[in-house]
């Protein structure tokens, strides 16, 4: 059983994480968070800590800058947006149960003491902004950091503020060199000898 409890929108998402694991959730039934819900993340932040889970979505990423500007030390899970896209629907409610273990296996801290690691030049020179492939670049490039799809700026942000170490994005740069290089020779037209 996980420690700390998890924070998700809703009913449907909550049914998903317990098929993936066996937790306690929270769901803030969107937006509009009320009294009695923030007070019960409060206490389970408290008494537990709390693992935000929301939708790869505008909506919940939302809800996460709330709920971490009111529980600092929460702790964050991302589930790649491709990985939680079924039925003409986005969020955690379509994601399978192996997306969601994978996403709380790479929880991350929202650190309020954020480093200034990474620059603007680091997101051009490696190809995650300015180039035709660079969001499909940071797709892959968040799903293996833990921190999930987000444009140039939030990706950036996200790279400061949730602990990513210079060697941590270093090894997702090499693992999209590979993939590159991986796609690229199955894309080649092979004209035999």
């Amino acid at each position: 059983m996980i420690k700390e409890v998890i924070v998700v929108e809703g009913k449907q998402d909550i049914a998903a994480v317990k098929r993936a694991v066996d937790a306690e959730c929270i769901a803030t039934e969107g937006f509009n968070l009320l009294p009695r819900t923030i007070s019960r993340i409060d206490d389970a932040y408290k008494k537990r800590g709390i693992i935000i889970l929301t939708d790869p979505d505008s909506a919940g990423e939302r809800i996460r800058k709330y709920l971490a500007e009111r529980f600092p030390e929460a702790r964050h899970a991302f589930v790649p947006r491709e990985q939680a896209d079924a039925n003409n629907d986005i969020g955690i409610e379509q994601a399978s149960p192996a997306a969601i273990r994978d996403a709380l296996g790479k929880v991350r801290l929202h650190e309020w003491q954020p480093s200034n690691e990474f620059s603007w030049q680091d997101i051009m020179t490696s190809g995650l902004s300015g180039v035709p492939d660079a969001a499909v670049r940071r797709a892959v490039a968040g799903e293996k950091l833990g921190i999930g799809y987000a444009n140039a700026k939030g990706f950036l942000y996200r790279l400061n503020h949730y602990g990513v170490t210079r060697s941590e994005f270093n090894e997702a740069l090499n693992f999209l060199a590979a993939k590159t290089r991986q796609d690229s020779a199955v894309e080649e037209p092979n004209y035999g000898n």
